[in-house]
C-alpha cells in the first residue's frame, strides 16, 4: 500500500527526508469484506514542512502551495468515492500537524486494489506505471499474501547522513485482522496480537524504500468450524 502514500499527501510533492509514520490497516472478514485504514503522520516534521512550503521550487522542482496540495487530495478522495466495491470512504485531513487519516470499506480484496491502482494510473500524467501490474493482495478462505509494489524511489538514492538519519526514524507498520484466527505467517518479523486475530509487520521508512520486501508476508488462518 506504499504506493497510496504518494497521492494522498506529499510522496510525489515533498523531499522524502521528513520523518514520516505510516500505518497500513487492513480488516478482513471471512466472507471478503472489509475495511482499510490508511494513516500518514508527518506532525514531527511539520516546521521543515512549513519551511519547504514557503519557498517557490526545491532542487529546481516547483514547490506546491497549501491551496494546491488541498485539491491533490480532494481529487484523489473523490476518485476513490467512485470506485467500484468502495463504499463508506472518509478522510481527516490536518494540514496543520500533517495528520491524514483515510477510511474506506470494501467489497472484495480484489476491489480494494483494483480502486488504488485506478486511481494510482489516473494520476500518473499519462505515465505507464509498471509497478500496477503487480498483484500486492490475495485472499483466500485460508490463506492472505501481502506485498509492496518493488517501486523505485530515486529519491531514495544518494542521501546525505541526515537525511538517512530522518527516514530512519520515520515507520512503516502493515496491520492485517481477521475475524478468525491466525495459524501461521511467513514474515519472521512479524508479530502476531494476544487474540490470534491480527499480524503486524514493522519496518523503519529508509530500510523499505531500499528493500520493499521486508513488509511481503502470507498469512495462513486456522479452519473455521465446518471446514474439512
Amino acid at each position: 500500500m506504499k504506493y497510496l502514500f504518494s497521492f494522498i499527501a506529499f510522496g510525489l510533492m515533498l523531499p522524502l527526508t521528513s520523518c514520516i509514520e505510516i500505518i497500513d490497516d487492513l480488516s478482513i472478514n471471512e466472507d471478503g469484506t472489509g475495511t482499510f485504514r490508511y494513516t500518514v503522520n508527518l506532525s514531527s516534521s511539520k516546521v521543515k514542512l512549513n519551511s519547504y512550503l514557503a519557498l517557490d521550487s526545491l532542487d529546481g522542482k516547483k514547490v506546491p502551495s497549501m491551496e494546491e496540495i488541498k485539491e491533490r487530495v480532494n481529487e484523489v478522495v473523490a476518485s476513490l468515492r467512485k470506485q467500484d466495491g468502495i463504499s463508506n470512504l472518509t478522510i481527516e485531513s490536518n494540514y496543520t500537524d500533517f495528520i491524514f487519516k483515510l477510511k474506506m470499506d470494501f467489497n472484495s480484496v480484489a476491489n480494494l486494489q483494483a480502486a488504488i491502482k485506478e486511481v494510482a494510473q489516473e494520476n500518473s500524467k499519462n505515465r505507464v506505471l509498471d509497478e500496477l501490474n503487480h498483484n500486492w493482495l490475495s485472499f483466500g478462505k485460508e490463506s492472505l499474501s501481502r506485498s509492496i509494489p518493488h517501486m523505485s524511489i530515486e529519491r531514495g538514492k544518494n542521501l546525505s547522513g541526515d537525511e538517512v538519519a530522518s527516514l530512519k526514524e520515520g515507520s512503516y507498520t502493515s496491520i492485517t485482522r481477521f475475524e478468525q484466527e491466525v495459524d501461521r505467517f511467513d514474515n519472521k518479523n512479524a508479530v502476531l496480537a494476544k487474540n490470534k486475530k491480527a499480524v503486524m509487520v514493522r519496518s523503519d521508512v529508509y530500510s523499505l524504500i531500499q528493500k520493499a520486501q521486508l513488509l511481503d508476508n502470507t498469512i495462513y488462518l486456522k479452519k473455521s468450524d465446518g471446514q474439512n
